[in-house]
């Protein structure tokens, strides 16, 4: 079969298409990250220190990266089609769920069992090398596609060494504690590696067929992230089931989904719509491909990662890592204060980059709000960690209102395009439906 841009298809392959839409297959895959990212903040709850924050941003980097290469495969091709595409998913998709059950294990490998860091580094190299498998797979006809996927495979074999040389560090070699570092320095590196090369490229390893999928893609896993929050809320170290059900507990819970809901409103409400349709108005698939790694592939990382350090703020908050401070009343401890802020402040600054990126926009009160957010940490400190928990609250609360004022003849115009968008879509399928059905 023959295809777009000298592709050629093989039989039960369908290529994707500009007004390709996320399929059901991509929403099931994504279910193993909804329990990654539960594991990240597990990683780093167990181990509340600097280095262990950093071996969190290390595996959710990782992490991302998987998740990209399903989000670039599933934009070229439809992955719901055929048998050997979802086959070679639920395979991809068996990899990625073992690597995040080793996660706890990556750095320290614990007594009993199979060597964690080994496991972890085989199953994330079995997850790429599927995924660049596939794409040379697909890559066939096409001297442009092959050429990325050389570059791409030769990417590949540095990261393999990399996290295979971290994980079969010989056991006298240094002491625990200094075998763990070296471990991380070695992650590192095949981050810097996977990301830095990327980035080298100006754009010339992304290809978006379409917009829509896209942004879909990423708003979805963006979703995946406010619900892992909303999970750690309610289960997080026993919270629901362990602690009697007091009225700070209920005010815990109601300012925790407070601020969940500002995340969502600040991003889902009109911003995520905006920056789909400057996508969709970019014509040019070099500027297309920029503008596709740089919104979404990069700036959507700490987009996810803020509500992943919100969670694991609001899980040694409400579950204790001794004494519940929602029914003691204790201040809370600096690694606590600084996920729980350090969590909003991100995914702000986040939306701030997006804003200038995307759409030229100086976002002003949600600057001023990372701002507050900065001046208020050491009174925070002062405070009951209810207390600092609803202080937060009121933060993203008056942001996102403002915010929005701000907003509202860009939101009028966004919410309006994509309102007739929807309607002719509506109008199209009923038509569709109603002569062929």
């Amino acid at each position: 079969m023959g295809g777009a841009g000298g592709v050629r298809w093989s039989r039960g392959l369908r290529p994707g298409a500009p007004g390709s839409r996320t399929t059901r297959l991509e929403l099931f895959y994504d279910l193993v990250f909804v329990f990654a990212f539960i594991q990240v903040t597990t990683l780093t709850a167990d181990n509340a220190t600097p280095r262990g924050l950093v071996q969190c941003g290390v595996v959710l980097a990782l992490l991302w990266w998987a998740w990209t290469g399903f989000a670039v495969l599933g934009n070229m091709v439809r992955t719901d089609q055929g048998v050997v595409l979802p086959l070679l998913g639920f395979t991809t998709m068996a990899a990625a769920f073992v690597f995040a059950l080793a996660m706890p294990r990556a750095f320290l490998d614990l007594p009993g069992g199979l060597p964690g860091p080994l496991v972890f580094a085989v199953c994330y190299f079995v997850v790429r090398a599927i995924q660049v498998a596939l794409y040379g797979w697909l890559a066939r006809g096409s001297p442009e596609l092959h050429r990325r996927f050389l570059f791409t495979a030769g990417r590949g074999a540095i990261v393999g060494v990399l996290i295979l040389s971290a994980a079969l560090l010989p056991k006298g070699l240094t002491g625990e504690q200094e075998k763990i570092g070296l471990r991380l320095a070695l992650w590192i590196a095949a981050v810097a590696v996977e990301y830095g090369t990327a980035l080298a490229r100006s754009g010339g390893g992304w290809t978006v067929l379409s917009a829509g999928h896209w942004a879909e893609r990423h708003a979805l896993i963006v979703l995946v992230a406010l619900g892992e929050t909303i999970i750690g809320l309610g289960l997080g170290a026993g919270f629901v089931a362990a602690r009697p059900l007091t009225w700070p507990v209920i005010v815990a819970a109601t300012l925790g989904v407070t601020v969940v809901a500002g995340f969502w409103w600040a991003y889902f409400d009109s911003f995520a719509l905006a920056v789909e349709q400057t996508l969709h108005r970019t014509r040019d698939p070099q500027a297309r491909a920029l503008l596709a790694r740089d919104a979404y592939t990069y700036l959507h990382l700490p987009l996810v990662a803020g509500p992943i350090l919100f969670a694991l703020g609001l899980k040694r908050l409400l579950g204790g890592a001794a004494e519940p401070v929602t029914s003691a009343g204790g201040t809370l401890p600096g690694f606590d204060l600084l996920a729980l802020y350090g969590g909003v402040a991100l995914y702000l600054l986040t939306l701030v980059a997006l804003g200038w990126r995307v759409l030229r926009l100086r976002r002003w009160p949600t600057i001023v709000g990372i701002v507050l957010l900065a001046v208020l940490v050491p009174a925070a400190t002062r405070m009951p960690g209810l207390a600092a928990l609803g202080l937060l609250t009121g933060v993203v609360l008056a942001v996102t209102v403002v915010q929005t004022l701000a907003d509202a003849p860009l939101r009028r115009r966004v919410r309006g395009l994509a309102w007739a968008e929807q309607l002719a879509a509506e109008a199209e399928q009923t038509n569709w439906r109603g002569r062929h059905l």
